[in-house]
């Protein structure tokens, strides 16, 4: 089994990486959709962002009102910290059932956006960043997911540097020019990850 992490910024492309890698034929194991997962009505992971953080974060229906919350901690890194202390474990540990049930010849490309910041680097065999230029992240979060520019600027400062997220990097991935430019790409580093899982 190979190991990889694949990180990126916020608005970098790392989801579409990992989409195309999966068609590949990647055991994907989407750390964000994990967190999502645990945190789910009637987990205790709910539980515990409650009692942490009041009923505010919810909405009417019960289930986690994400906006809310994440205007409350990405603007306060302590808040940040403690959200983190109640996910990150949760998330490691489903993380690693899914590593645990896919094949031993497989290669399991873990999407984890916060890799750097929590320098989980040491924990794959290989570490892929998708990068693009902070001004391509800035256009996208705005014009793709409708954020305005501060918030999208909080996001990015709330994360690694492009430089720190670099330094982690055994592979990189422009992802700075249109999706065309993007495919070769992938498939060049299908290619390594192969090469690499069958050599062991």
């Amino acid at each position: 089994m190979l190991k990889v992490g694949l990180t990126g910024g916020i608005g970098a492309g790392k989801s579409e990486v990992s989409r195309m890698l999966a068609g590949y034929g990647a055991v994907l194991i989407d750390a964000d959709r994990i967190a999502r997962e645990v945190v789910e009505p009637g987990t205790p992971g709910l539980d515990a962002v409650v009692g942490e953080f009041g009923t505010g974060v919810l909405t009417p229906e019960g289930t986690l009102d994400r906006p809310k919350l994440g205007s409350v901690v990405f603007s306060d890194s302590e808040r940040l910290a403690a959200l983190n202390a109640i996910v990150h474990p949760l998330v490691g540990a489903r993380s690693a059932e899914l590593e645990r049930a896919a094949g031993p010849d497989s290669v399991v490309v873990h999407d984890v956006p916060l890799l750097t910041e929590n320098g989980l680097a040491p924990l794959y065999d290989l570490v892929i960043v998708v990068d693009a230029a902070p001004e391509t992240q800035l256009d996208r979060l705005v014009r793709l997911r409708g954020m305005t520019e501060q918030e999208a600027r909080a996001r990015m400062a709330a994360q690694a540097t492009r430089e720190q997220r670099r330094a982690v990097a055994d592979l990189v991935i422009d992802n700075d020019g249109p999706i065309e430019a993007l495919e070769p790409q992938v498939r060049e580093v299908w290619a390594e990850l192969e090469r690499r899982a069958a050599a062991g």
